[in-house]
């Protein structure tokens, strides 16, 4: 009896032994990507035309859409079905519900709430926050800022130097000398003089990219967002590039890091119901991913990729008449729209209905619907984002991922 008993109890050690050796270690890198009004049918078009471009029906997976895990996630905000970027962002960012047109407040409007970069900053890991909009715009900014109003920009690109994030980026800064233009102190020398250096384009970021805490926009003073993907002039700053500064800034940290980037021009080519332009932005968005793909690869066991939406815009439906749609018109857009007419191509109606109607693809808003986002995820932790979940799931699931308490 006593063998059977030494017999019994190595087993259960044997047992504790091997469970604590497949025990996951906890993610060291994570990339937290947002496509701004990126619906389940935005990807399913741009991968349409990528088959399209081999001469095939059918549709090539992007870079992200091949990830393991897929999940989807549902959208509704505290005072509406159908949410804004603004209380989606604020739900991505803190976990938690707030009102339509606020940013990072409770909706009692007096409670501020707190984003998982801070928590995940004062655990001692590097944070970097950039999107292709302005870095005060609603999703970036829902990851540092609080506002009941989401338009008070210069309210909250000053509290970027208070963050001590190590790494922002975007087009540039709206609002850079308050709503009417008469700030005394410009937001770019507010962030200066809080200890940021300021970079302008990828090329400067190059000769300034061992600054401890780095702003990166595309121009000096510039209010603008980055150059469309479509017509994009030439040594315009883009999502790709962004990330790749970041991940130079970020990394330097041995404790590890965490990146929000968000493709945000997919909801403003959606919002005009540019079948074109919104096609290019998945696209691009999905090259930005694979910049986060190829570090996973150089580290597997340590990094989380998480990709998903924050909700969907315009309604996009492939296939109006019949069984089949076309997108060989992009291709002729493509050819054609230059740096200098793709505003005036983006602004006209009549032509951008041409192509909807060439291609047999409809929309049904030019502005926010409230059905699920697709969530895509790959390596450490990222079984957590499988299934049903509440956009508010997300970032307690990195933060569970990280081990970071939320």
């Amino acid at each position: 009896m006593r063998r059977l008993f030494n017999l019994a109890a190595l087993a259960v050690v044997l047992c504790v032994a091997v469970s604590c050796g497949r025990q996951e270690k906890n993610a060291k890198y994570v990339f937290y990507f947002i496509g701004d009004g990126m619906g389940f049918t935005h990807v399913a078009a741009a991968e349409a035309y990528l088959a399209q471009e081999r001469g095939v029906i059918g549709m090539d997976p992007l870079c992200f859409t091949q990830f393991p895990v897929l999940g989807e996630a549902t959208s509704f905000s505290a005072s509406n079905i159908i949410t804004d970027s603004s209380a989606a962002g604020t739900a991505l960012s803190t976990g938690e519900k707030t009102r339509n047109g606020m940013l990072c407040v409770a909706p009692d409007s007096v409670t501020n709430l707190k984003s998982i970069s801070y928590k995940i900053h004062e655990a001692g890991f590097s944070v970097g926050v950039m999107s292709t909009t302005p870095v005060n715009h609603a999703t970036p900014a829902a990851f540092f800022g609080h506002n009941i109003k989401r338009g008070n920009y210069y309210e909250i690109g000053k509290e970027i130097p208070g963050t001590g994030f190590e790494f922002f980026a975007g087009g540039g800064l709206y609002h850079p000398n308050g709503k009417e233009g008469d700030e005394e102190v410009n937001l770019y020398d507010w962030i200066a003089d809080g200890g940021y250096t300021l970079a302008y384009g990828y090329e400067d970021f190059k000769t300034k990219q061992d600054a401890d805490h780095i702003v990166l926009v595309q121009a000096e003073g510039s209010e603008e967002i980055c150059p469309y993907a479509l017509g994009r002039p030439e040594g315009a700053l883009t999502l790709p590039q962004i990330v790749e500064a970041a991940i130079t800034v970020l990394e330097r940290n041995p404790k590890g890091f965490f990146l929000m980037a968000e493709g945000g021009l997919i909801d403003w080519t959606a919002h005009s119901q540019d079948l074109a332009g919104t096609i290019f932005e998945v696209l691009d968005f999905d090259q930005a991913i694979a910049v986060a793909r190829a570090f996973y690869d150089r580290h597997p066991k340590e990094t989380l990729i998480v990709v998903t939406a924050d909700h969907e815009t315009g309604g996009l439906a492939l296939g109006r008449k019949g069984y089949n749609y076309d997108l060989t018109v992009i291709d002729k857009i493509k050819n054609t729209t230059t740096t200098t007419d793709v505003e005036e191509y983006m602004n006209d109606r009549q032509s951008l209905d041409a192509v909807n109607e060439e291609a047999r693809v409809g929309w049904t808003t030019s502005s926010h619907t409230g059905g699920p986002v697709p969530v895509w995820a790959l390596g450490v932790g990222s079984e957590k984002f499988a299934g049903r979940q509440d956009n508010t799931d997300i970032p307690k699931k990195i933060c569970a991922s990280m081990g970071v308490a939320f």
